[in-house]
């Protein structure tokens, strides 16, 4: 016991210059507590407490309190200003969004920018002049837009006739919140063309929108260009990894990319801005060493940290600066900055930097899985260099053996990284997505030296000199490393259970795993694996029994529990949802079956008395005759519209109309031994918030 005692001691002394850095943890706990609210606070107690809090600080610092003391106030310091901020931020981008239910409208307005292609075609993101129907005040700021045939390209000025809706709602109880992602993009709604797309003579926008879209239209030309070099596939590829357009990229091979691990190589991440900030570096300080007169004048790890600078911010502008090239971007500024004041780049202070710089500018994104994926990765990299031997330096040694050495070192050290990094990052794709590609180490380790040596950096010598008509050379180099990969994802998406489906756990689990990933990252000391059991909280936490209902927002789709089995009744009907759904839950989504239902133009239900769910799609009332019908068929009916009178069949029975639907969008149903019904509605776990269209 004395030697578990002695032990604790020296770990927390070790902590000496380590609890600082917790301050980012509880600053980015203060942002997550803020959307984890049901009811929108009030801002000025949010500001106040945060201020005061701020205030005691500094004092309780001045005053000379223990250094205890001193850091449980910063603690709560930045868990307050977590919380205020998030609150500012959130009305900072507060902007009108579409209302539901709108009758098919005309939009004029500009396209700002080329989206990756939808389900249903090729999309635009729109800034509206004007929607009809719509007052000006009440009129989204930006749009996100399913044209039909080749989308329009930045700049354009179009008139479009379809149907608006606001941003979609949760597929299902405690799903990612799409609608609060569209909120803080700054995107009011969804427009679905019905006709085509045509040109409109309109005022010119204000001059940041105009520069934004010449911006989007130098970066669309260039993705253009790249697929004009390399073809559709092979280019589409390129061209989503240089500029960020998945215009063009097939969805065979993104579902090979998905299924192998290496989706992330085709959205622009940390690692294109470390393999493009990192080449610019090496290849400068390089330059500079082979100029004598050059070298002796100047710093040339300077130098090159500075070149380092202007290749990510330069990369940045051509991504289109989504948010996981932001967050790169300042990770890595931070890490030259380092370089430029004589410190060391790649360390656990820098990375809770450039965590609190970003939480500061754009706080919802502690809720997104990017950040909380590319965080948890890169702290538990920097741990594992912390904690890497340090290689020995021979003073001679014959080059073969020299070469075969530093080779096998490499190849520890990649499978480590890599290693590390699936495990951090695997909490978080088994709980957003649902799944974990059990061969991704593999065509990881196959994909890296090709990915960081040889199709990253001509990739971004092909894009820098495609303007001047000399990239071609890059560019074919490129193409086949695209090919190369492509080809190493499909190996691994067909293998033998490539792809294992999780269920989420309970919403808890999760910021659990993500705690215990970092108190092993920032924990110094044989005491850090006490972590490894809350790391894996997603793992080993108890599921929940799946719902024996589900029922999508709205009412135009419905799903039931056989088995292990989720029956959806309208399989081509709002896939997406429906798929999310089962995953979440754990189920097999399986079209409903062709005999023992009788199914019209806008219901179905099932043949008998004993059957689960009666589902009526259409927006016209049933009659009162087809009310009875699906009431003596199910114990659960489902009305998209509204329903007025019940027959007296449906007594005892679980029925929701319109009015249920508006009010709590998708909602679970589980049925208990009584035979009673309990419902869970996504507007009950979302609560009152700006972006759920029920607050005030």
């Amino acid at each position: 016991m004395a030697r578990l005692i002695d032990s604790l001691r020296d770990d927390v002394r070790a902590q000496a210059d380590r609890w600082p850095l917790w301050s980012s943890v509880c600053f980015g706990a203060g942002c997550a507590a803020y959307f984890m609210l049901k009811d929108e606070p009030e801002t000025w107690p949010l500001a106040a407490a945060a201020f005061v809090l701020l205030c005691i600080w500094i004092v309780g610092r001045a005053r000379g309190l223990p250094r205890w003391g001193t850091l449980l106030l910063l603690m709560l310091a930045c868990f307050g200003g977590g919380l205020a901020v998030a609150k500012l931020r959130g009305e900072a981008v507060a902007a009108p969004i579409a209302p539901a239910d709108m009758k098919p409208t005309q939009l004029e307005g500009w396209v700002m920018d080329v989206d990756s292609q939808g389900q249903n075609g090729a999309r635009v993101v729109v800034a509206p002049v004007k929607v009809r129907g719509l007052a000006p005040d009440a009129t989204p700021e930006r749009l996100r837009v399913t044209v039909k045939g080749t989308p329009p390209p930045p700049g354009a000025a179009i008139r479009v006739f379809g149907i608006l809706n606001p941003p979609p709602p949760p597929a299902s109880p405690g799903a990612y919140d799409f609608g609060r992602n569209a909120y803080f993009q700054g995107m009011g709604g969804t427009l679905f063309a019905l006709g085509p797309t045509r040109t409109a003579d309109l005022a010119p926008p204000p001059w940041r929108g105009r520069m934004a879209m010449k911006i989007n239209a130098v970066r669309y030309a260039l993705a253009e260009r790249i697929v004009a070099r390399l073809g559709e596939r092979t280019g589409g590829v390129a061209a989503a990894m240089t500029t960020g357009h998945e215009t063009w990229i097939q969805s065979p091979d993104l579902d090979a990319m998905r299924d192998s691990g290496l989706a992330h190589i085709l959205s622009i991440s940390g690692l294109h801005m470390a393999v493009v900030g990192g080449f610019v570096f090496f290849a400068v300080r390089l330059l500079v060493a082979a100029w004598p007169w050059l070298a002796l004048r100047v710093s040339g790890k300077k130098v090159a940290a500075i070149a380092g600078l202007i290749a990510v911010g330069t990369y940045l502008v051509i991504s289109g600066a989504p948010p996981p090239a932001e967050r790169a971007a300042v990770t890595a500024s931070i890490a030259f900055l380092a370089v430029l004041a004589d410190r060391q780049a790649v360390t656990m202070r820098a990375l809770a930097a450039a965590a609190f710089v970003v939480l500061l500018l754009r706080p919802e994104a502690v809720v997104t899985p990017g950040f909380q994926m590319s965080f948890a990765a890169t702290a538990a990299l920097v741990a594992l260099v912390e904690v890497w031997p340090r290689r020995i330096r021979e003073f001679a040694a014959p080059w073969p053996i020299v070469a075969v050495q530093r080779f096998g070192s490499w190849l520890l050290a990649a499978c480590a990284a890599s290693l590390v990094a699936g495990m951090a990052t695997g909490p978080f794709a088994m709980q957003h997505f649902n799944r974990t590609a059990v061969y991704g180490l593999i065509a990881n380790l196959a994909t890296a030296p090709l990915a960081d040596f040889i199709m990253m950096p001509a990739l971004a010598l092909g894009a820098a000199l495609e303007p001047l008509g000399l990239g071609a050379p890059f560019l074919w180099l490129a193409g086949k490393s695209v090919d190369v990969m492509l080809a190493i994802g499909h190996w691994a998406a067909g293998l033998p259970g490539a792809v294992q489906a999780i269920p989420s756990a309970p919403a808890a689990a999760l910021p659990v795993a993500f705690l215990g990933i970092l108190f092993m990252c920032l924990w110094r000391g044989g005491w850090r694996w006490l972590g490894l059991p809350f790391a894996a909280a997603v793992l080993i936490w108890p599921r929940p029994a799946p719902p024996d209902v589900w029922i999508g927002d709205g009412g135009a789709n419905a799903a039931y529990r056989q088995g292990e089995q989720a029956v959806v009744m309208r399989p081509a009907v709002r896939q997406f949802a429906s798929d999310l759904w089962s995953r979440r839950r754990g189920l097999e989504a399986v079209g409903r079956p062709g005999e023992g239902w009788t199914c019209k133009r806008s219901f179905c239900a099932p043949e008998g008395e004993e059957g689960v769910l009666a589902l009526w799609w259409g927006k016209a009332s049933p009659s009162e005759a087809q009310m009875d019908q699906m009431c003596r068929s199910a114990g659960v009916v489902s009305v998209r519209a509204v329903v007025a009178v019940l027959p007296s069949s449906c007594e005892g029975r679980l029925v929701l109309d319109g009015a249920d639907h508006a009010r709590g969008g998708s909602v679970e149903l589980w049925r208990d031994e009584a035979g009673s019904w309990r419902a869970l509605g996504a507007a009950e776990v979302r609560g009152r918030r700006p972006w759920s269209g029920a607050h005030s």
